[in-house]
């Protein structure tokens, strides 16, 4: 299982897990080329939060408020952002990024609508 084979982020890192994109349009039967899909997914701006650093949102300076999000919460973030890497293994590839704490800037409670302008 893909999930065995994760890093565990240090400090302040998030682990952010990119969802797979359709491989065909919005209701279409357009199938989108692997060029794009794959443009698409480095590009994207929403991310699954899967784990946190042990040192994520502890600076009380810098998050007065408390954490901005937690495990489990869609986030959004800026294209491009953090370390991007897959993981692979026999059955799937999955895209994941390591963030800062400090570059989430929403959290999204439906990330299917979301889109990049």
């Amino acid at each position: 299982m893909i999930e065995e084979m994760l890093p565990i982020p240090m400090g302040y890192k998030l682990l952010i897990a990119i969802p797979k994109l359709d491989d065909k349009f919005e209701n279409t039967v357009i199938v989108r080329p692997d060029h794009l899909l794959k443009k698409e997914e480095t590009a994207t701006i929403v991310g699954l939060v899967l784990k946190m650093g042990s040192l994520a949102y502890r600076d009380q300076e810098k998050f007065p408020d408390g954490p901005w999000c937690k495990e489990g919460d869609f986030i959004l973030m800026r294209a491009y952002s953090g370390t991007r890497f897959k993981v692979a293994n026999k059955e799937a590839e999955q895209e994941f990024r390591l963030i800062n704490d400090d570059m989430v800037e929403a959290i999204v409670t439906e990330p299917r609508v979301i889109t990049r302008a």
